[in-house]
């Protein structure tokens, strides 16, 4: 057996291979994305069993095999067990798993994203905060932490960040504001309230843990999933099954 290596991190995924093992995704702070095998994790009396199932949080001591590495033992940290029970709640929790998984690469720190999927994943849990909300906050937020953050604070076309937060406009294909001066002629541009853009520039600039400490009303939520849900879609090529299963619900 190689060298036994510990990471902090949390299962994205995990997927049955053969009789009794699985294969699990990993997101960790040291590594990045990676994928370990977790031998015997579907026997009963396995203690890999509840560890190695997506939204666990731990410390994962792993061995590198000839192809992947292989799960030698786990020290659970939070495993988010009543996220089952929330409905819809565990589909948007799949979701947010399955786009962290998208911009997840091996070699880079994680660190911020695991702690985005574990306030996200708390606030889920949260009867006080709207889900539709916490998508906007986690789709925008992981916008940013990926380097596809829109312009919120001046116009993306001339630089101005004179104007009240009400005098701007988005526009996706500029991938942000515009003042109004260059928002005309631009075919996608649509006025942004002073209250959704307060909230956005809000979302990209808070500290982690006060990131679900706001509520906005229906018509700005109503605005924010417009705006938001449209810029993530354009900025990712994948169809997630998770959102394909929150629209048929919904």
């Amino acid at each position: 057996m190689s060298d036994l290596i510990t990471v902090q991190g949390v299962v994205i995924s995990a997927m049955p291979v053969g009789e009794y093992d699985k294969r699990i995704v990993l997101l960790t702070r040291e590594r990045g994305k990676i994928s370990a095998f977790a031998r015997g994790a579907r026997r009963m009396n396995s203690p890999f069993m509840a560890a190695a199932s997506p939204f666990v949080f731990g410390n994962f001591t792993l061995y590198e095999g000839r192809t992947s590495y292989n799960l030698n033992q786990v020290s659970v940290i939070h495993q988010f067990v009543e996220l089952a029970a929330a409905q819809p709640g565990i589909y948007y929790g799949y979701y947010f798993l399955e786009l962290a998984d998208y911009f997840g690469r091996e070699g880079t720190d994680e660190k911020e994203m695991m702690n985005l999927l574990y306030v996200t994943v708390k606030a889920l849990l949260n009867p006080h905060v709207d889900n539709e909300l916490v998508r906007c906050i986690f789709e925008l937020r992981t916008m940013a932490e990926e380097g596809y953050c829109p312009e919120l604070f001046s116009c993306e076309s001339c630089g101005k960040d004179g104007p009240e937060p009400d005098e701007f406009f988005f526009s996706q294909a500029h991938h942000g504001v515009l003042c109004s001066s260059c928002a005309k002629g631009v075919r996608d541009a649509e006025r942004i309230s002073g209250a959704a853009l307060c909230a956005m520039r809000y979302i990209v600039c808070s500290p982690m843990g006060k990131l679900y400490t706001f509520a906005v009303n229906e018509d700005v939520l109503a605005e924010l999933k417009r705006v938001i849900y449209t810029y993530t879609e354009r900025n990712t090529d994948k169809k997630f099954k998770s959102l394909e299963i929150l629209k048929v619900m919904r």
